[in-house]
């Protein structure tokens, strides 16, 4: 019962570090990178339709991505959508693809950046702490109905805390780097 209480919460400590990755991934940060475009969902014949599943999207130099629609007739919508992003990117058609030019960050664009990263990395920080308390309250459960001695729980605990420690540390590794990524002229 001990050992499913720890693999259940390093499980769900691992979904908090991969969704925190997969939001550092659409934070612009200087570089052209497809995932930017992860969140942006198109009209598509009167249905919102993830980018992704209407185009190829390719990053062939470090500032430029290009929108390659298999529908055609789909380009202005997909247009529509990226101008009506929070990206501020404008999109430059010429008939067959779309060209988005991702320009330099300025100073302050980019300390605001760190500070909304920073703000991420500590909602993640939250959520494991907040699994960690789950599993402390499990195995609190289990000490009352004499199902673990005592022992085994302060031994389970301190397994637990060595969890939050190491996840949490990769929260920071993950932090770090974007904040370096990010004030990179």
């Amino acid at each position: 019962m001990v050992e499913e209480i720890y693999i259940e919460a390093g499980e769900r400590m691992d979904k908090v570090i991969s969704a925190f990755q997969r939001e550092l991934a659409t934070l612009r940060a200087g570089r052209a990178t497809p995932a930017l475009l992860d969140r942006i969902e198109v009209n598509y014949y009167g249905t919102p339709t993830p980018l992704i599943q209407l185009a190829g999207i390719t990053a062939p130099e470090p500032r430029l991505l290009v929108v390659q629609p298999w529908d055609k007739s789909s380009m202005g919508d997909i247009e529509k959508a990226i101008l009506k992003s929070d990206l501020g990117l404008t999109p430059v058609n010429d008939g067959n693809i779309i060209r988005l030019s991702i320009p330099q960050l300025t100073e302050e664009r980019r300390r605001e950046l760190v500070k909304h990263v920073r703000k991420k990395a500590e909602e993640s920080r939250v959520s494991i702490r907040n699994i960690r308390r789950d599993a402390n309250e499990s195995l609190k459960q289990l000490e009352k109905s004499s199902e673990i001695s005592e022992d085994e729980w302060r031994r389970a605990q301190d397994e637990i805390q060595e969890l939050t420690d190491e996840k949490i540390a990769r929260i920071d590794e993950l932090l770090q780097a974007k904040e370096k990524e990010v004030m990179e002229v």
